[in-house]
């Protein structure tokens, strides 16, 4: 056993820092990868000139608070000052568009990745690629940027996402992690680098702008888990901590996406294996052994950290309906003057759906607090659907509920699973859904058909994953393949709980989801009718 206060003292230590859609999380860990400190700082975007956005000040604003409840943290837990790290990892909600010029200002406000106004842009590339290109990538974004004639684009000098900008402002290096990247532009797995047919036909196309640059001389360098990736400068360290008190040459690793801490998080690097985050929204990856037989929609292609591609079912919407349903029955509660905790209503709730019909007894629902590409909705309407004959009761209700959290996420893997035929040894499910033990693990595990592990450790998210990955480019010294090190040093064998479906689940969840398919022209009315 390490002594943090010792770890922390003599500079030892590791810092990870994720920049969530809400919260911006740091966490220190240990020479053996444990955390033993942590900050945090709320935040929420702004919906300004029809463009879902944070501005260069909440960034800022915001790591500094995140950094300096770490510093408070540390202070409390070990009366000791953060002067020197041994290594430092950011990270962030990846895609969208940040783009700057040669004076290093922003062009244009930073455009997220719940930005849709990408349609035309991503329609045309996914044609020109023969690639799925989703609208939340960057490629997308800049392609639109271009079609729509904005004037900005001409002067464009680097074009980033938000982790790429915060580690350019620390250490003055355009780098982005491979698995950030991937979310930029398509990665060529067998060079480890933007796909140079691509680069070479996106250049094509946009010749006749005259833009005065080609993609590659915009976008940043792609480097690989374990590479170094610039060093904490005097300029970095003061924005980071403008306390003063922490010292400039930390080496930080390659910055990543939150998909990619997320797979490091849940040891789900290898091929074969696989995550499922489920909160808000939600997002499978499934680290593939070989590329899929064609393009699909459904199918987002990325990359781990280290480069081996993955496939990604991402879903807008997940838990939000299920989580007002719940507060609607405390609200019940008190208004019968029981006082009851959230976290029991939940567990009470959950437990009693497993005690439904597998197939929720003809009742759907449709979880829609915003549109679905992958069922084709621009728009979501909130919906729950039953006819006079069904069996409505409250187990169903809740199981019909938990059911349409991972609906459309069943259906992205069921692209994967049944018409590709992918074969995995181990899903890890982490997130706000499996919270109450056993039950969103059990209903996930009847959609996709598969045993689904959960860890406890889990619970730790990006920022504990990026600071791994931080933690590897200083410590793999056997120079050890991700995978490995992970295996060996971090988890150390542990596999989690897993839980594994009966074939009455799935089936059940198979005649659901007919049935919510076939419903879908209802949620389409509701979007169209009711404004």
């Amino acid at each position: 056993m390490t002594d943090p206060k010792h770890t922390i003292k003599s500079g030892r230590a590791v810092l990870g820092i994720e920049f969530g859609s809400t919260r911006i999380k740091a966490v220190l860990i240990d020479e053996h990868n444990a955390p033993i400190a942590q900050g945090a700082h709320e935040w929420e975007n702004r919906y300004e000139g029809k463009i879902w956005t944070y501005s260069i000040d909440d960034i800022w604003n915001g790591l500094q608070d995140c950094y300096a409840d770490l510093r408070k943290n540390v202070k409390e837990q070990y009366d000791e000052e953060i002067t020197e790290l041994a290594g430092i990892g950011i990270s962030a909600m990846m895609h969208g568009y940040m783009a700057f010029g040669k004076d290093e200002k922003i062009l244009v406000p930073f455009r997220t990745w719940r930005n849709t106004n990408t349609g035309k842009a991503a329609a045309e590339l996914s044609k020109l690629f023969n690639f799925n290109i989703p609208l939340r990538w960057s490629i997308s974004h800049v392609y639109e940027a271009i079609i729509d004639g904005e004037s900005h684009v001409k002067d464009i000098n680097f074009l980033t996402t938000l982790a790429g900008y915060v580690h350019w402002k620390l250490t003055g290096k355009r780098v982005l992690g491979i698995g950030d990247a991937s979310g930029m532009l398509p990665i060529d797995s067998t060079t480890n680098d933007y796909d140079a047919t691509m680069v070479e036909k996106f250049d094509n196309l946009i010749a006749s702008k005259d833009l005065g640059w080609k993609i590659l001389d915009i976008l940043p360098k792609v480097l690989l888990a374990g590479e170094n990736a610039g060093n904490l400068t005097e300029e970095g360290a003061k924005l980071l901590d403008p306390s003063g008190n922490l010292q400039a040459g930390a080496p930080l690793c390659p910055p990543e996406g939150d998909a990619g801490t997320g797979m490091v998080a849940t040891n789900a690097v290898r091929k074969r294996t696989g995550n499922v985050s489920a909160g808000t929204s939600s997002f499978s990856m499934i680290v593939l052994e070989k590329a899929l037989s064609r393009p699909y929609e459904a199918i987002d292609m990325v990359t781990t950290p280290c480069g081996s591609p993955v496939a990604m079912v991402h879903c807008n919407n997940c838990t939000s309906d299920l989580n007002a349903w719940v507060s609607l029955f405390k609200e019940y509660a008190n208004l019968l003057g029981v006082e009851v905790n959230m976290g029991d209503v939940f567990s009470k709730l959950y437990n009693h759906a497993l005690e439904g019909d597998t197939d929720c007894g003809g009742l759907i629902a449709y979880n829609y607090f915003s549109g679905e590409p992958i069922t084709g909705l621009q728009e979501g309407r909130p919906m729950f659907v039953r006819t006079a004959g069904d069996k409505f009761n409250l187990a169903n209700f809740i199981r019909t509920n938990l059911y349409a959290a991972v609906a459309v996420l069943k259906i992205g893997n069921d692209v994967l699973f049944k018409d590709e035929h992918v074969e995995v040894d181990r899903i890890t499910g982490h997130g706000g859904l499996f919270k109450t033990p056993g039950v969103g693990q059990r209903i996930l595990a009847a959609a996709i058909n598969s045993p689904i592990s959960v860890m406890e450790t889990a619970g730790e998210g990006g920022a504990w994953g990026i600071a791994l990955l931080a933690g590897y480019m200083v410590n793999n010294k056997d120079n050890e393949s991700l995978a490995d090190y992970l295996d060996k040093h971090v988890f150390a064998g542990n596999k989690g709980v897993e839980i594994a479906p009966t074939a009455e689940e799935v089936a059940g969840f198979d005649t659901y989801i007919e049935s919510y398919k076939a419903g879908l022209a209802i949620e389409q009315a509701a979007v169209a009718n009711k404004k």
